[in-house]
């Protein structure tokens, strides 16, 4: 349970809310090993702008505190541009550091998907959709996770914990998201 709490912890401080920004939904589900989420924030920022703080995995360090090593990666024989997170949280006195890499498939503004290698990272899957869209003057964004960690989490008491934490965290770092999309608005 601890691990799987830490990865959700750190999942959703990397990935969540803005000054203005608006959570509209958000949806977790467990089944059999995996958790699903799927969430629609608007940003009171510019499509180009929020696509491109999405989009540059170097930008996460700023956004989360729990990812504590971020960076773009050279692409892939296919292509494909790379990239690698580290994140790192604690909860009570239980800490985990888990590993995330992978690929990057994008259409300029519309949409992102990342997946993780299983064989380099901490999950069996772990794989993340963001679409973007303009609207009412700035930018929405669904996105879609699918993560299986690779190591064990309680099955009484850790589904119930990483959805909680799915749900309730994050705001914080969807504020930051939308301040760097707003600054690089304004230059």
């Amino acid at each position: 349970m601890r691990a799987a709490f830490f990865t959700v912890l750190l999942i959703l401080t990397g990935a969540q809310a803005a000054a203005a920004a608006d959570i509209r939904s958000v949806d977790v589900e467990y089944e059999d090993g995996r958790y699903t989420m799927v969430s629609v924030v608007w940003f009171d920022a510019g499509l180009d702008e929020t696509f491109h703080v999405f989009s540059r995995w170097d930008y996460s360090t700023q956004f989360s505190s729990i990812i504590v090593e971020a960076r773009d990666l050279e692409p892939d024989t296919s292509g494909r541009p790379g990239y690698f997170i580290r994140n790192r949280g604690c909860i009570l006195f239980f800490c985990k550091s888990m590993v995330r890499q992978g690929y990057v498939e994008a259409q300029h503004n519309r949409d992102l998907r990342a997946v993780a290698n299983p064989q380099i990272s901490d999950f069996q899957i772990f794989e993340e959709t963001w679409e973007f869209a303009e609207e009412s003057g700035g930018t929405s964004v669904r996105y879609e996770l699918l993560m299986k960690p690779d190591f064990w989490v309680p099955p009484a008491i850790g589904p119930y914990m990483i959805k909680r934490k799915l749900k309730g965290d994050g705001g914080e770092a969807l504020n930051r998201i939308e301040e760097i999309a707003q600054r690089l608005g304004d230059r």
